[in-house]
C-alpha cells in the first residue's frame, strides 16, 4: 500500500481506504476471501474486535506498515491463522502455527455429532486419535467438562502445539485432557482403555496424493496431517481397528474422510465388523464428509 495517497487533513489514513487497498492486494493474489482476511488483519493489527472496525479512526503510518506486512504475507498464501497465530474452532479459540494442521470449520460438525452422541452418558470417556492441535479433543472436553478426554498425535511438533493448547484450556478451567505421543497404526495404542471408551472421534489425514490442494495446504500444513497414502486411505482403517477395540458396546464412533471415501468407509466398517448403524454425513456444503456408527457388544 501507498503510504503517500488517500491520507485526511491531519495526515492520517482512513481504515475504509486501507481495507480497500488491502482487499485488491489479496483479491490479485487469489485468496479466496480478501475483504474478510484484510478485515482480520486489520482487527488484529488494531487488537479489536472485527466488529469494531467501523468505530475506529484514521491511522498513522506505523499501523498501516504493519497492516501493510500482514497483507504482503497473506498475498504469498501463508495461512491467516498462522499470521493471527490463532484458529477458531467452535467456541474455542487455538493456537496455531507452522507444524501443525489449522483446524477447518468443518471438523466442528464432527465435535456437535460426538456431543450429541454423549447426551444421557455421564463422566464419559472419550478418545481423539490424530488430535492435531488438539481442537476436537479440546472442544469436547470444554462442552462437557465431567469427561475423561485422552488425545493422541503422531508428530513431535503438532504434538507440541496440542500440548500448549490443553494447558491454556486448563488454566481457563476446563477439566485436563490426556495427551499422548503415539501411533494410530500401533495395535496396542491405549491398550488399557480397551472395551471402556464411550466415544471415539478422528480427523485423520485422507486426502489422495494426487489430489490438488491450495497454497496454504500444500506450502504450510504437514503433509502427514493432510495427505493419506495414494489411495488417501492408509490411515483410515487403521482408525477403524483401533475405535473398534476401545469402544464399549454401545459406544460411539465418528471420522472425517475424503468427499470421494464415503462408500470405501462404509465397506471398511462393515467389513471390520462389531459395528451398527454406519451412516454418512455430509459437510455444510453438502459434500460426503462424515462416517458415524455404534459399537455392538
Amino acid at each position: 500500500m501507498d503510504l503517500d495517497v488517500d491520507v485526511d487533513e491531519t495526515g492520517r489514513h482512513p481504515l475504509r481506504v486501507v481495507l480497500r487497498q488491502a482487499q485488491r492486494v489479496l483479491a490479485r493474489a487469489g485468496v479466496a476471501s480478501p475483504r474478510v482476511d484484510a478485515e482480520l488483519i486489520a482487527a488484529h493489527v488494531l487488537d479489536v474486535d472485527r466488529g469494531r472496525l467501523p468505530l475506529v479512526g484514521p491511522l498513522d503510518d506505523r499501523t498501516v506498515a504493519r497492516i501493510d506486512g500482514l497483507v504482503a504475507r497473506r498475498a504469498t498464501r501463508v495461512p491467516l491463522q498462522h499470521l493471527l497465530g490463532h484458529a477458531a474452532f467452535g467456541p474455542l479459540t487455538l493456537a496455531v502455527g507452522p507444524g501443525v494442521f489449522v483446524p477447518r470449520p468443518e471438523t466442528e460438525l464432527l465435535h456437535e455429532w460426538g456431543l450429541a452422541a454423549l447426551r444421557g452418558v455421564s463422566e464419559p470417556l472419550v478418545v481423539d486419535l490424530c488430535t492435531g492441535s488438539g481442537a476436537l479433543a479440546l472442544a469436547l472436553a470444554a462442552a462437557r467438562r465431567d469427561a475423561t478426554v485422552h488425545a493422541v498425535e503422531l508428530d513431535p511438533d503438532a504434538l507440541a502445539w496440542a500440548r500448549r493448547n490443553a494447558e491454556e484450556r486448563a488454566a481457563d478451567g476446563d477439566r485436563p485432557v490426556v495427551l499422548h505421543a503415539g501411533d494410530v497404526t500401533d495395535p496396542t495404542l491405549l491398550a488399557d482403555l480397551d472395551g471402556r471408551v464411550d466415544l471415539v472421534v478422528c480427523n485423520p489425514p485422507y486426502v489422495p496424493l494426487a489430489t490438488p490442494v491450495p497454497p496454504e495446504v500444500a506450502g504450510h500444513d504437514p503433509a502427514r496431517a493432510v495427505f493419506g497414502g495414494e489411495d488417501g486411505l492408509s490411515v483410515i482403517p487403521h482408525v477403524v481397528r483401533t475405535a473398534a477395540r476401545l469402544l464399549r458396546p454401545g459406544g460411539a464412533f465418528a471420522m472425517e474422510h475424503d468427499d470421494t471415501h464415503r462408500d470405501q468407509v462404509l465397506a471398511l466398517l462393515a467389513a471390520r465388523g462389531g459395528f451398527t448403524g454406519g451412516t454418512a454425513l455430509d459437510d455444510l456444503t453438502g459434500r460426503p464428509r462424515f462416517v458415524t456408527a455404534r459399537r455392538t457388544g
